[in-house]
């Protein structure tokens, strides 16, 4: 239920503030697996085993849940730095 909550908390902000949910759009689709179109659900979301790495490497818990700030900030940093 946290990353329903999470998710949501940045659907809001990107409403807010429409070029923040341009640069979540362009991190998610990076984060993507790619075969995504292959297996069920075919839907572009990562990959669980990536995720909890990427959790694991960010905050040395593969279990953390990222805040909203957190992840606007590396949407931010990463559409920048690109």
């Amino acid at each position: 239920m946290h990353w329903v909550r999470l998710g949501f908390r940045l659907l809001v902000r990107s409403l807010r503030r429409p070029s923040l949910g341009i640069d979540l759009l362009r991190v998610s689709w990076r984060f993507r697996s790619r075969k995504w179109y292959r297996e069920f659900p075919f839907l572009p979301v990562p990959h669980s085993g990536y995720l909890r790495w990427r959790l694991h490497t960010a905050y040395g818990d593969e279990g953390a849940m990222p805040t909203a700030d957190d992840i606007e900030r590396y949407a931010r940093w990463a559409v920048k730095s690109r």
